[in-house]
């Protein structure tokens, strides 16, 4: 499992004790540049920790990808969560039963498809994951409700996909890859609450922006290649 994080230090133990551990051999935490004790705790809660100072989402996934292909043995699915306590942890068996049961290669926990705290997914959120959903269908015939950070993927399919975003468009690069590909791709309901503390991305207007200009870019780019 793999869990980017910055400046979580008030929610990251609650992710790690609620990851089932009887479905989880290895957690890795990427730090990415926290500049309070998020790695301190993360690692005093037994998970692995590895810095990654390039400042970005997609960074600090990458980051944790390399950390956990070193293991012994490396995994054969990889797990993806956020750091903040928006998504629930003991959901990670229902994310994982399509892989599992040989129905999938990539699975997106929908947190438009599941339960919602009111406020938890913000107005831009939602629009912005609209917009993506309405242009992966158009350009790439596969139907989507979210961007969901919460995900699952074989880590054959992981490596094959070559990932490259560093920051705002790593999970829609995913998945627009994922169709290139032909990957069977799955969505599954899951929950999701307000996060604790304040979003990097769609808690500022310019966050927003930027995400969403991300976003539909990278849709764009990988329909042209």
């Amino acid at each position: 499992m793999v869990i980017p994080a910055l400046d979580e230090e008030a929610s990251i133990a609650r992710v790690l004790a609620d990851i089932p551990e009887e479905l989880v051999r290895a957690v890795v935490v990427a730090d990415n540049g926290s500049t309070d004790r998020t790695a301190e705790v993360a690692a005093g809660m037994g998970a692995l920790v590895v810095a990654e100072a390039q400042r970005g989402y997609g960074s600090a996934c990458l980051a944790g990808i390399r950390r956990s292909a070193a293991l012994l043995p490396p995994p054969d699915i990889v797990v993806f969560l956020d750091a903040d306590y928006s998504d629930h942890p003991d959901q990670i068996g229902q994310v994982l039963a399509p892989i599992l049961t040989g129905r999938a290669d990539l699975v997106i926990g929908s947190r438009l498809l599941g339960n919602r705290e009111p406020g938890a997914l913000l107005p831009q959120a939602r629009f912005g994951n609209w917009v993506a959903a309405v242009l992966i269908r158009l350009l790439y015939q596969v139907r989507i409700t979210d961007l969901g950070p919460f995900r699952a993927i074989r880590a054959e399919a992981l490596t094959a996909l070559a990932m490259e975003d560093r920051d705002f468009g790593w999970t829609v690069e995913m998945q627009v890859k994922a169709a290139r590909a032909g990957l069977q791709v799955v969505e599954v309901p899951v929950s999701y609450r307000r996060r604790i503390g304040k979003s990097k991305i769609t808690g500022t207007l310019a966050g927003s922006i930027r995400a969403g200009w991300k976003i539909v870019t990278t849709i764009l780019r990988y329909a042209r290649s």
